[in-house]
């Protein structure tokens, strides 16, 4: 007697093999690689266009801009000592209170120039000019803040001190105008990877290993009466005694401290 199955009742029916599994899909190499070139050719369209965005914006990357910097400080300052400027540098200085500021940088025979130059109007503002002779550390490392600061700065940079026998006074450290501290922070200009020209003078190791050189000479035919000459060369990190970092957080994301085409608004 045949057996009568009620509509939408199902019976379940066991196979003997497994259930074929889907298909794999199949990689393609030549895919996978033309995707990598893809992505690979957009970041360096991508850097590409960054670094036309950052000439266009400061001005030390206009034609000639930086070489008249450097003219105007060696005939203003410079020629006055009877010296002759070695090398010339674009970096970024760094303050105690994390604040960057853009300074052309000139290693002569015996002092080092600390210059801060409105390349805008073209004219130089301020010097520092530091014996080479007196500098006795030069530090390399990475920046490092107190443990509840809450400021903070990637990468590295290059401390000098030119006085191990007096430290910072406590009002020279909290105030932010200071300029009676014995030693300078620098850090790579931010045009560093943008030309050759910059590169050049804006590289960190290569200023390193030239103002190394000029102290070290310094040290060896102009010594200091009734000091210990000779300069250490370390590779610690930088502490910069900052906590909340307001101001810099500021400064620095809107590069208060540079020429740029904004106006004359800066440090």
């Amino acid at each position: 007697m045949a057996q009568v199955v009620q509509s939408g009742e199902f019976r379940p029916v066991q196979l003997g093999g497994q259930e074929p599994s889907a298909p794999e899909v199949e990689k393609d190499p030549d895919n996978k690689q033309a995707q990598e070139l893809k992505d690979q050719s957009q970041k360096t369209e991508s850097a590409i266009s960054n670094q036309k965005f950052l000439l266009r914006k400061f001005f030390v990357a206009r034609p000639g801009a930086f070489d008249q910097a450097v003219n105007d400080l060696s005939n203003q300052v410079v020629a006055k000592d009877n010296e002759h400027v070695l090398s010339s540098w674009l970096l970024a200085e760094v303050d105690h209170w994390n604040n960057e500021k853009e300074r052309v940088v000139l290693i002569t025979e015996k002092n080092l120039f600390i210059c801060k130059y409105d390349f805008i109007m073209l004219c130089c503002q301020q010097i520092q000019k530091i014996p080479l002779n007196f500098i006795d550390r030069i530090c390399t490392g990475p920046f490092t803040f107190p443990p509840k600061s809450l400021d903070k700065r990637e990468g590295e940079g290059l401390r000098m001190y030119w006085d191990k026998l007096r430290e910072p006074s406590f009002v020279s450290r909290w105030n932010p105008l200071s300029g009676d501290l014995p030693y300078t922070t620098f850090i790579e200009h931010p045009l560093k990877n943008c030309t050759e020209q910059f590169t050049t003078i804006c590289q960190m190791s290569s200023f390193h290993d030239n103002l190394v050189k000029a102290v070290q000479s310094a040290h060896d035919q102009t010594p200091v009466p009734g000091r210990a000459n000779g300069v250490l060369i370390l590779s610690q990190p930088l502490l910069i005694e900052t906590y909340v970092g307001f101001m810099s957080f500021v400064g620095n994301r809107n590069k208060l401290g540079y020429s740029l085409a904004r106006g004359s608004i800066g440090f």
